[in-house]
């Protein structure tokens, strides 16, 4: 079966940050990292489906807010490399959750660097900054918020409650790393906080380019364009209704069954594909095979 697997794999991790050869996951030995294997964070960001269809989903409730998406707009080519941002974010997540301690300080300290320059005006005029303590909150819950979310339809629903808001707890620690305050810890404090900032979500025409370039973006081999399809279409699915509404993505009944189905009997192929990933690069350098 090495001919059908390694093709799936290799087109899998040239999805990913691992693909852009800065980290090696395996060394030092011994070395947990931020989180180590027992955390949870090591749980919910280990299966990539799951975790690419909350990213997907994360971009798009992103779209809504106007500075954190004026910032993105301004200084990133992500409208001409969707594919090198969709690694670039992969190798942040990856890294500082599955990394050695050196090398998620070293993320962590070239994302605080970056975000330093990202400064501008939104199109209301109103000034922003990306590492405005109140974005990088925001940025934080939407992408975390969707990992756990995916996470639970896809991978493990019966991920205890405590467990659940263990994962806030416990990730918390990268968003606060890179300046964010007032950062939820728990389900409740996530629900409030999303309940508080959607009068300050709008949609407006940036936000529907980011969704036109999203839902077009190119896949990267004639294999994965079918893939892509049903994962942008599950990314759709996941976000809440209030956001879904907002930025006009709206799915049948049936075609939320559809797609549901579809990534249910794609997973576990593309889980038994894949041996070389970053969580299985980390539990061999953690001794753990």
């Amino acid at each position: 079966m090495e001919f059908i697997r390694r093709p799936i794999e290799r087109q899998i991790m040239s999805l990913t940050g691992l693909s852009l050869g800065q980290l090696d996951l395996e060394n030092p030995k011994g070395d947990p990292g931020l989180f180590g294997p027992t955390s949870i964070s090591w749980q919910v960001h280990g299966d990539f489906t799951s975790m690419l269809i909350g990213g997907i989903s994360a971009l798009m409730l992103q779209a809504l807010h106007p500075l954190a998406l004026a910032g993105v707009w301004d200084h990133s080519n992500f409208r001409q490399d969707m594919l090198g941002r969709l690694r670039r974010t992969g190798q942040f997540i990856s890294g500082t959750t599955f990394g050695s301690t050196k090398d998620a300080n070293w993320l962590i300290d070239k994302v605080r660097t970056i975000h330093l320059q990202v400064v501008g005006t939104g199109l209301d005029g109103r000034a922003y900054a990306a590492s405005d303590p109140e974005l990088l909150t925001w940025v934080h819950v939407a992408e975390v918020s969707n990992f756990l979310a995916a996470h639970l339809r896809y991978r493990n629903p019966q991920l205890s409650g405590a467990d659940q808001d263990r994962y806030y707890d416990e990730i918390a620690l990268v968003a606060e790393r890179l300046g964010a305050t007032n950062v939820p810890r728990s389900r409740q404090q996530i629900a409030e906080y999303l309940q508080r900032i959607r009068p300050h979500l709008l949609c407006d025409e940036r936000s529907h380019e980011v969704m036109r370039l999203l839902l077009h973006a190119p896949a990267p081999s004639v294999l994965a364009k079918p893939f892509g399809a049903l994962m942008m279409q599950a990314g759709i699915e996941l976000l809440p209704d209030w956001a879904s509404a907002q930025l006009g993505l709206y799915q049948r009944p049936l075609t939320k069954k559809l797609v549901r189905a579809g990534v249910n009997s794609t997973a576990p192929l593309l889980r038994w594909a894949v041996r070389n990933g970053s969580v299985q690069r980390a539990r061999r350098r953690m001794g753990l095979g």
